[in-house]
């Protein structure tokens, strides 16, 4: 049976996740992963992100998409949820937010610095990565 297509999400039967449809107009040559967050904290993101791209919720979840690849090197901090190929465990994700340009991403960094400062977790950077440029 071919996956059915609602509200911007396409089924996958086999393992019960859902893939989030970026709008066919905007270009997705990077990939795309998705940041989940539980929907009271994506309420505040929303309100603080300078920057967003396509926002995707369902009753308890909100979805930002990014780049795929957005998780190298990176611990998303609890209760946030890293989906790759944006396929999510929600039913029923619709698109609430377009992009505020062309680009259908939020910017990975700030979105990750923004989670782990609503869920009081310090951020976590690689071994050997420091905060100034080595020239």
């Amino acid at each position: 049976m071919a996956p059915l297509r609602s509200r911007g999400v396409r089924h996958d039967d086999a393992d019960r996740l859902s893939r989030l449809e970026v709008p066919a107009a905007l270009p997705t040559t990077l990939g795309c992963d998705a940041v989940g967050v539980p929907a009271h904290y994506g309420i505040r993101l929303l309100a603080r992100m300078r920057s967003t791209g396509c926002v995707f919720a369902d009753g308890a979840w909100w979805w930002w998409i990014v780049p795929a690849g957005s998780d190298l090197d990176l611990t998303w901090p609890l209760p946030s949820h890293y989906a790759r190929g944006a396929r999510v465990p929600a039913g029923g994700a619709r698109l609430i937010r377009r992009p505020d340009g062309p680009s259908p991403y939020t910017p990975p960094i700030p979105l990750y610095l923004m989670v782990c400062q609503l869920t009081g977790t310090a951020p976590r950077w690689p071994a050997g990565l420091t905060g100034s440029a080595q020239g």
